[in-house]
């Protein structure tokens, strides 16, 4: 296979782990590790493709550190292979419950280690492009509408779950339509992928998503970023876009492509009657829709305040637009990086 892969050799025999490298070091680069801890650590820093990794170790177990990975969304689809000193059915079926690839055999035989690493790598590789082919959009690149609804619920539960704020930028290019109409329809496309690649480009933890929420729309989840991470990403974003000078000529706005940008955060804590729900007479937990009403009323407070802006309203004041306040301004910082 041409394409270098990132393998991870978990064992705490440092002598299984050098037999180990010998065998596969033509896959590509590899990584060690001779504790669970130290694998779930080396594993977050860079996501493997593959996993070989040992059934029993001191402090965390193999199966331990399996369940780990399968809990963190950017490890949940890499492969795992056990290499066990047991060879009883009830063992590899736990293992496999578990969700394991497959298992092998203490001491690892070379031409067997090296056949059933190259199976799950090409199988890896397969998966990995249906699930590009599946999950991406296919004018720009970034992720699709169905990705990212996944990726919202997944985020929001572990949001509640752990206590962590979540942000959310839902984005529009102004004045779409008289761009196609000013430039015709190859022209806004390439428009979307210069903007897609754009707000991609300046995304940059691993867990964060820009995805394409629908026609000239995109919208970037931010887990783990409160109040003002999100205010901050979206006056970033505003400069990006801004500072790659589009022309747009018939833009009432001004003479480029620019964004109008709405921003929310949701905590798992947010509790507080809405307006709406003061009947109730109680306080409400806020849902996974009010985030997404939330940035959708900022940015029609965004579009409604003249466009080439973004607006911030936190999930307490859904229903109150009114109350989105403006983040930033970019109209001089982004005619001096066009004269520079």
């Amino acid at each position: 296979m041409n394409h270098k892969f990132s393998i991870l050799l978990v064992d705490d025999d440092p002598l299984v782990i050098s037999a180990l490298g010998s065998m596969l070091q033509e896959f590509g680069q590899l990584r060690f590790a001779t504790s669970g801890i130290d694998a779930l650590r080396v594993a977050r820093q860079q996501t493997p493709d593959l996993i070989l990794l040992d059934v029993e170790m001191p402090g965390m177990s193999g199966f331990e550190v399996c369940v780990a990975m399968k809990e963190n969304p950017l490890l949940a689809d890499v492969p795992v292979i056990f290499i066990t000193s047991h060879d009883s059915a009830d063992h590899e079926v736990a293992g496999l419950e578990l969700g394991a690839a497959d298992f092998l055999a203490k001491p690892p035989r070379a031409p067997l280690v090296a056949a059933r690493v190259r199976m799950h790598l090409r199988m890896k590789q397969m998966a990995d492009a249906l699930r590009a082919a599946a999950y991406s959009d296919g004018l720009t690149g970034v992720a699709n509408r169905r990705h990212f609804d996944e990726a919202l619920a997944r985020e929001w539960a572990r949001a509640q779950r752990n206590g962590d704020p979540l942000s959310l930028l839902l984005i529009d290019i102004d004045h779409f339509k008289k761009y196609n109409d000013r430039y015709g329809h190859q022209a806004g496309d390439r428009c979307l992928a210069s903007v897609a690649g754009a707000l991609r480009s300046h995304i940059h933890r691993a867990t964060d998503l820009v995805a394409r929420y629908g026609g000239e729309e995109f919208a970037v989840l931010l887990p783990d970023t409160d109040a003002s991470g999100a205010r901050y990403m979206a006056e970033h974003l505003l400069r990006a876009v801004a500072t790659l000078g589009l022309a747009h000529e018939a833009s009432p706005v001004g003479p480029h492509v620019t964004l109008s940008i709405g921003a929310s955060t949701s905590r798992s804590h947010d509790r507080g009657p809405r307006p709406a729900d003061s009947r109730l007479g109680g306080l409400i937990k806020p849902a996974m829709a009010d985030l997404v009403a939330a940035a959708d009323q900022a940015l029609y407070a965004a579009k409604e305040g003249g466009r080439r802006q973004a607006r911030y309203l936190s999930v307490d004041d859904l229903g109150l637009p009114g109350r989105a306040e403006r983040v930033g301004d970019v109209a001089e910082p982004a005619a001096e990086a066009l004269r520079a």
